[in-house]
């Protein structure tokens, strides 16, 4: 297969901006969550915060209750990080590399597609791991197109 050079660049370059958070684990939040791990640490009350989000200090109480339960909108993270003089920064990590997950999304397709000969082979012992990786990059090169890696509705 031949991939498209465009995606192939994006996707490495997605990479290396994204490179930055990995590992995500270690980008997690605490466990009350940013607003009230930042608040705390500046010595700002819940009412100060509301006073300068317009809003009751239970509104607050309320927010940092849906962010540490992972329900707070990106929208109220925006605002009270603006009455906070913070940014929001907001990424989906992949566990792997772009690149990664694209070349395993193709050879999975040509596994599945190969599966009954292979399968067949190697129970009669006629087929090793070398050849089967020869005969899964044979049918990525001739049969998949980037276009094809994932399901269409």
């Amino acid at each position: 297969m031949t991939w498209n050079r465009n995606l192939q660049r994006a996707r490495r370059s997605l990479d290396k901006k994204l490179g930055v958070f990995q590992p995500a684990t270690q980008h997690q939040p605490p466990a009350k969550g940013w607003i009230r791990a930042l608040r705390d640490s500046v010595g700002l009350s819940s009412a100060q915060l509301g006073n300068a989000l317009g809003v009751r200090s239970q509104s607050v109480d309320d927010m940092e209750k849906a962010e540490a339960s992972g329900r707070i909108s990106l929208d109220t993270l925006r605002r009270v990080g603006r009455a906070m003089d913070c940014t929001l920064v907001y990424a989906l990590v992949p566990n792997t590399s772009l690149e990664a997950m694209v070349a395993r999304r193709a050879e999975a397709l040509a596994r599945a597609a190969i599966t009954g000969v292979s399968h067949t082979m190697a129970l009669e012992d006629q087929q090793v791991e070398g050849e089967l990786q020869q005969q899964i990059a044979d049918y990525i090169e001739d049969h998949i197109s980037e276009r094809d890696l994932w399901p269409r509705k």
